[in-house]
């Protein structure tokens, strides 16, 4: 009896979304440190898939606002700006409104603390 082997082929195929988009207001200053990056009013952080799409985002927060960026990565989609609590939030409502708008992506509640 010959034992018959099976083949799976597995395919990671990432949705066009944000999946986090959420603003720290007054992060203790401890955070900025911990980052290793200039201290602000606030923290904006996002993730995206496909994770490419965070150029496309950090290029919008910075035309949109008055925001620097903290961290970017192109590999795992996730964002960071930083910049006063009206800055940031101006900056994620428009990467929000671009990318859903434009480009057709599934969108994220901004989210605040």
């Amino acid at each position: 009896m010959s034992e018959e082997k099976k083949r799976f082929i597995q395919e990671f195929v990432p949705g066009k979304q944000l999946t986090l988009s959420h603003i720290i207001a007054n992060p203790d200053p401890d955070m900025f440190q911990k980052l290793g990056i200039q201290e602000a009013g606030a923290l904006g952080i996002m993730t995206c898939t496909p994770s490419e799409t965070v150029i496309i985002a950090g290029d919008l927060a910075t035309k949109a606002a008055n925001v620097r960026i903290g961290f970017l990565d192109r590999f795992t989609g996730s964002l960071v700006i930083v910049g006063s609590v009206s800055e940031v939030d101006m900056a994620m409502i428009e990467i929000n409104r671009f990318l859903s708008e434009k480009l057709g992506y599934t969108p994220a509640n901004i989210t605040k603390s």
